[in-house]
């Protein structure tokens, strides 16, 4: 069979012919159920985004109180600071917040996550820097090129190829490659976490 014959064929069918019945009720079925599809539509997306979304935000709530938690109390049982944890610990903020997290700080008024508002942050070996004006201290996770504020000065925190971080502002220059050296009265150590691990 070539086009031609399966064309005469197809014009000699008859279309199939339906009750009159059929065509009164077409229109109010059509109706019927475009209603129902449009009701169903509506029911099942809100459910699911919303319970996903709130399952979503538990765990990263969760999650985030116990590193944040984790963090601190290994912070008040022993002064020298573990790398590891440290590095473990913006790690897994950062899988939570991708390229949006500037630092993790911690003082004696608590934890800070500074995130930024866009997902601009450079992915870079994270710093572990601690900062001390008298006896107050303050200790900082971030990545290098952030900026950050310290005793109402601000620096930006630079890691060079030789390991060494840096901090610079209008005040003046530090290096972890000279580490006695102070800066506008206050004392620094700073470690790159992944090369100290």
């Amino acid at each position: 069979m070539d086009d031609n014959e399966l064309n005469q064929l197809l014009q000699s069918a008859r279309i199939p012919e339906r009750p009159t019945r059929y065509w009164a009720e077409f229109p109010e079925e059509v109706i019927r159920r475009l209603r129902r599809e449009a009701a169903e539509a509506r029911a099942e997306p809100r459910k699911v985004p919303v319970m996903v979304w709130a399952i979503g935000f538990a765990t990263a709530c969760v999650v985030i109180g116990f590193v944040v938690g984790s963090w601190h109390g290994h912070r008040r049982s022993y002064e020298g600071e573990s790398l590891a944890a440290n590095a473990k610990l913006i790690h897994e903020v950062a899988a939570l917040f991708p390229n949006r997290v500037r630092a993790v700080i911690s003082d004696d008024s608590g934890m800070r996550l500074v995130l930024s508002e866009q997902a601009d942050v450079p992915v870079s070996a994270p710093l572990f820097l601690k900062v001390c004006d008298g006896k107050n201290c303050q200790r900082i996770i971030t990545f290098s090129g952030q900026e950050v504020h310290i005793g109402g000065k601000s620096f930006e925190v630079l890691a060079d190829a030789q390991g060494a971080v840096m901090l610079v502002g209008s005040q003046g220059f530090w290096t972890s490659a000279e580490p006695g050296r102070s800066l506008a009265n206050l004392k620094f150590e700073a470690k790159v976490l992944e090369a100290a691990l």
